[in-house]
């Protein structure tokens, strides 16, 4: 029986897998990862696992965990070759997720899995992921790039990932709290932020816009790729000066089925449609679309990312706060029992 010899012999290379491509993409993420570095942290990335000392000031700290990925915005970085802002999406909608109970987010770890590794467009996406780890005040710690020949189409990748965060037991936010009267507050959103995007590549193919148009002063390309707007920090200082009872991260479902979330089933969110503007993103979409009203609330966020309740009482405090701190707020509705038969959010 023969052997192969040197010359013959199958490589993990023959077999579509690069091992340096890897080594060369870890070097090269190394800075983006240095920059998130927190307290906490114990030793960089590279080990088996990544290690993380919940803070000391906890005295009764609770973890709290959230996973998610980009859903099909990825298919739409992929035809417009832009892979910059996708990995703050990714971070996005985990941070904002877990924020919603009232939890400081600690650390990040992601996946990213393609058939064949290109480390330039790797290198850009976790670029990413470590600028919206910056903006929300976590660790990216750790991750996994797999690179699986076959799995994947060239050019294409997945991407998924979960942040952990603490909140002292006392003080998770669990809406409970929330009672009749009190104000919901719409935080403004980005854009589409990662939600809706199958039915935006159905608009654009029905539409087929020129992409690089402009769009109310940028290219409609980059309104449809804004990444998504992490609340973390303006809503941590929040928190620290008033009673924040209720938070909703507006994702897939939109308005109407993500504040009911956080409320109790005796009670409804009376939301006012004229509260805000529709944005000009979503104005082109449901106009190409020919989408119905009640749709569009199902399916975007709509110009709202976050909405936020608070007692009658500190509504104005809450509202010059958050606008201080960058953000632009809208008294989007109130409280009220809710009747019989009746939706646990409308938007009328």
């Amino acid at each position: 029986m023969s052997h192969p010899n040197e010359t013959s012999g199958l490589s993990y290379r023959d077999a579509g897998v690069d091992i340096e491509a890897g080594d060369a993409l870890v070097e090269a993420i190394k800075p983006f990862a240095k920059k998130t570095l927190r307290d906490g942290v114990l030793g960089g990335i590279g080990g088996f696992g990544a290690l993380f000392e919940v803070p000391k000031r906890y005295k009764e700290p609770v973890l709290v965990s959230g996973t998610d990925g980009v859903g099909t915005k990825l298919k739409l970085a992929f035809t417009l070759n832009k892979h910059d802002t996708v990995g703050q999406d990714l971070v996005a909608m985990s941070v904002n997720d877990i924020l919603v109970q009232g939890a400081e987010p600690l650390f990040f770890l992601d996946y990213f899995a393609c058939g064949k590794l290109d480390v330039a467009t790797a290198a850009t996406v976790v670029k990413g992921i470590a600028q919206g780890c910056e903006l929300s005040g976590c660790a990216l710690i750790g991750g996994e790039t797999a690179e699986m020949p076959s799995m994947y189409p060239d050019g294409e990748y997945d991407l998924a990932g979960f942040a952990v965060g603490a909140v002292e037991k006392s003080k998770i936010i669990d809406g409970k709290s929330i009672v009749p009267g009190d104000v919901v507050l719409g935080l403004a959103s980005s854009g589409a932020h990662s939600n809706g995007y199958s039915l935006v590549r159905k608009i654009i193919e029905v539409a087929k816009p020129d992409l690089d148009a402009d769009f109310h002063g940028q290219p409609l390309r980059d309104v449809l790729m804004a990444p998504t707007r992490i609340y973390v920090k303006p809503l941590l200082a929040l928190m620290e000066t008033l009673t924040v009872k209720g938070m909703a991260h507006i994702t897939g479902g939109g308005i109407v089925e993500n504040i009911p979330r956080v409320l109790q089933d005796h009670l409804t969110a009376d939301i006012k449609q004229d509260a805000w503007t529709l944005p000009p993103l979503f104005q082109w979409l449901q106009e190409h679309g020919k989408v119905a009203d009640a749709e569009m609330h199902r399916v975007f966020n709509c110009g709202i990312g976050m909405a936020v309740i608070v007692s009658a009482a500190d509504a104005d405090a809450a509202l010059k706060h958050l606008e201080a701190s960058g953000e632009t707020v809208y008294r989007l509705g109130t409280i009220r029992e809710r009747k019989e038969g009746e939706a646990q959010t409308i938007v009328s």
